[in-house]
């Protein structure tokens, strides 16, 4: 499977497109080298002129516009999707590009369409529902699970593996399959997704830390219902069902040390070209475009000194 990402680089003539096949993995990290080891990044990956990659398969992506100073981003993994890390992550991106003004993509491919004025696309018919997990299931047990809780009026709480459709796609189906489902006391972990249901004044409210193709079109799904998107706030949902969902209280200096950490990683020296590895040992076989290139000794430089400098000012602060 690749780990496909696009980008665009936009300007007052129009954008161009570029994508690779397994650039999602690490964006969120490169993003926080900041534009000038970024941008040389992204320009080096292939030129994209046919069609975009289809939405469920994109998993990263980022909108730059130098001349407007704006970087649009959205991801499916890693620190800026983790609840545990999101808000840390957030804090070291915008010293990374000062006077940038950043924002998240929730309907990700879709979104950047729209900003582009590219028709967004049709909205899948088709829902996968996640499978909802029992209290004790070994998915709930890491720092950073895949999960979304599903809280209903104020006495039920269900916990789904987010590895499928957010369950704000099922529209009221959802409420059908779950009296079957395993269901929790209560649940307080973490997770990348959340809705809470009132069936009592027929109000959904719903959330994520990754993102939903055409998010902007989920009410759509529950006609007759009052539906409220409340981006990465799960708070929102903490204080609507009281005693359903109460995640971890977050430690904002261990998470700014823990993407740091992360980022200083991603960042250790220049990448090699997986092209150039890959032709090297297997010469009879024609390799792809579709990997990430190479990254300078200069941008890794860069990037490192961005995100020393970030560590520096918070000690100083």
């Amino acid at each position: 499977m690749g780990n496909r990402a696009t980008f665009v680089i936009a300007g007052a003539g129009g954008y161009e497109r570029r994508g690779s096949s397994s650039g999602a993995v690490g964006l969120g990290l490169d993003l926080l080298g900041g534009p000038d080891a970024v941008l040389p990044f992204v320009l080096g990956h292939r030129l994209e002129e046919g069609p975009w990659y289809d939405d469920d398969m994109c998993e990263a992506g980022a909108l730059i516009d130098p001349s407007r100073r704006l970087l649009l981003v959205f991801a499916q993994e890693g620190p800026p999707v983790a609840m545990r890390t999101r808000a840390a992550w957030w804090r070291l991106l915008g010293p990374a590009g000062p006077g940038w003004e950043i924002r998240w993509v929730y309907d990700g491919q879709s979104g950047l369409r729209t900003h582009v004025g590219v028709d967004p696309g049709p909205v899948r018919d088709t829902v996968y529902p996640g499978p909802a997990l029992e209290a004790g299931d070994e998915e709930l047990s890491g720092p950073d699970p895949m999960a979304a809780v599903v809280t209903v009026g104020s006495a039920r709480c269900h916990v789904l593996a987010h590895i499928d459709d957010h369950p704000v796609a099922e529209g009221p189906a959802l409420l059908d399959r779950l009296p079957a489902a395993p269901g929790h006391a209560a649940y307080a972990g973490r997770a990348e997704a959340g809705v809470h249901v009132d069936p009592v004044t027929r109000t959904v409210g719903w959330w994520l830390t990754g993102i939903v193709p055409h998010a902007g079109r989920m009410a759509d799904r529950w006609p007759g219902w009052t539906v409220e998107f409340w981006a990465d706030r799960w708070s929102e949902h903490v204080r609507r069902a009281p005693g359903l969902f109460g995640p971890p209280a977050p430690d904002p200096a261990a998470a700014l040390d823990a993407v740091r950490d992360e980022a200083l990683e991603r960042w250790a020296g220049p990448r090699d070209d997986p092209r150039a590895q890959l032709a090297a040992a297997h010469p009879h076989i024609v390799i792809g475009t579709g990997f990430p290139p190479a990254v300078t000794a200069r941008s890794a430089a860069l990037a490192r000194e961005v995100v020393r400098r970030s560590r520096r000012a918070a000690a100083a602060g």
